[in-house]
């Protein structure tokens, strides 16, 4: 089954620890310390693997972990250092913080290798602490801590379009008939169980890779039917494709069809309904009715600026029209790909911890003021324009005590508290 989805744990290696030991050799008595260091441990790195299309490996293996540093040894010996591990993923896998929910990384792109987790540094042997008033130290330093996330994987496939349509429409027949795509197609819903991609080959022109995102159903964006599961496999596409029933042979209205599903993309991203649109008014070897249910398509759509084509993916007319169209439209969108930015950065998260703050009243301001190493490391890997960014902004906020440490200073509803050249207006 197609696995595009997974949870797993990673966790770096621990930091060996420095070695405390003096030179005993023969004639030599009373030699120095010559404790060795520990070694390093070993890193947690995620990589693309060309060969890779799904996330099925992670549903048997969920905890990964590097190498710990070996202990530092006398005669001055290092530990060996932790091996690192490295994760394979396919390209496209955008790596969140499972708590959270905010993206560490995107693994697409130019993106081919990625260090999540550092290893932990290893301790220095008591021999770096030898001064001329202590020349027999007996400390060593022990090594850091090895570093721990929960992750989300997720598979966002890259496609520059994305079909979408309720089941029955003919989505699977048309990539089946444009494309090297080799779809299983039958007459019942949710055939496609796989968002399956295909490369359009043109004569004169670039072509493009089409992706058909299993039929859709009202209420996908809230997890009915199978839609939710494959919503976020639009996300990257740059051009979306409405393939309706023009003739109705289920009884469907095209027109609502197409309204519902606009409405179920908004409700998952709202960025989804901005993207640009073309509706393929599909199955016209199959209207028999005097009415023209494609002139009533493009009289709703055509003069909200979306284009509707009429094909027959059966017999192949109006294919071409279609697809050339398609590609001179990609021509007119910015061809850069779809990668989503940083919101969590694990050196921030993993070095905050024991920083100082300060949380002070500025009467010449009039404002309460948050400073502080770990408030400023915060606030430049937290994205506050986002819901999830903010959200975690304030769970910050609470879980350090911060907003007590306000309360008991006096503060009220509508008061001014400034971050750095963050300034914000106090509600409970």
């Amino acid at each position: 089954m197609f696995a595009d989805c997974a949870k797993i744990y990673v966790k770096s290696g621990k930091g060996g620890d420095g070695h405390v030991s003096f030179r005993r050799e023969k004639y030599v008595p009373n030699g120095g310390p010559d404790g060795g260091d520990g070694g390093t441990g070993g890193s947690v790195y995620f990589e693309v693997d060309e060969g890779l299309n799904t996330l099925a490996d992670f549903r048997h293996t969920r905890k990964y972990s590097a190498g710990n540093g070996e202990n530092g040894n006398k005669r001055n010996c290092s530990g060996k250092n932790g091996e690192d591990i490295v994760i394979k993923v396919p390209e496209g896998t955008v790596i969140k913080e499972a708590q959270s929910g905010q993206v560490i990384t995107d693994m697409s792109g130019e993106n081919r290798r990625f260090l999540l987790l550092s290893g932990g540094k290893g301790g220095n042997g008591n021999q770096h602490y030898a001064t001329s008033t202590m020349q027999a130290p007996r400390y060593a330093q022990p090594g850091q801590p090895a570093q721990e996330l929960e992750l989300l994987l997720e598979l966002k496939v890259i496609a520059d379009v994305g079909l979408v349509g309720f089941p029955n429409v003919g989505k699977s027949t048309f990539l089946s008939k444009v494309t090297n795509a080799k779809p299983k197609i039958a007459n019942y819903h949710f055939t496609t169980l796989n968002p399956n991609l295909g490369v359009v080959d043109l004569e004169d022109a670039k072509g493009f890779v089409i992706a058909d995102i299993p039929g859709l159903i009202e209420g996908a964006s809230e997890g009915v039917g199978l839609g939710h599961e494959f919503l976020r496999h639009i996300e990257r596409t740059k051009l979306i494709v409405h393939i309706v029933d023009a003739a109705s042979t289920e009884g469907r209205d095209p027109i609502e069809d197409i309204y519902a599903i606009n409405k179920e993309l908004e409700s998952y991203n709202v960025d989804l309904a901005q993207r640009p649109q073309m509706i393929v008014a599909n199955k016209i070897d199959m209207i028999f009715s005097q009415d023209d249910p494609v002139a009533k398509i493009k009289d709703e759509f055509e003069p909200k600026g979306i284009p509707v084509y009429a094909i027959s993916a059966i017999s192949g007319q109006g294919l071409r029209d279609l697809l050339y169209a398609i590609n001179n439209t990609l021509e007119t969108i910015d061809s850069k790909l779809v990668v989503f930015e940083q919101e969590f950065f694990p050196e921030y998260h993993f070095n905050t911890e024991n920083e100082p703050f300060t949380v002070v009243y500025d009467e010449d301001e009039d404002a309460y003021v948050v400073e502080g190493a770990r408030i400023e490391k915060m606030l430049s890997y937290t994205n506050l324009e986002s819901e999830k960014g903010f959200k975690f902004f304030q769970d910050f906020l609470k879980d350090n005590g911060i907003l007590k440490q306000l309360e008991q200073l006096g503060i009220e509803e509508g008061d001014t508290v400034r971050m750095y050249g963050l300034s914000f207006d106090y509600y409970k």
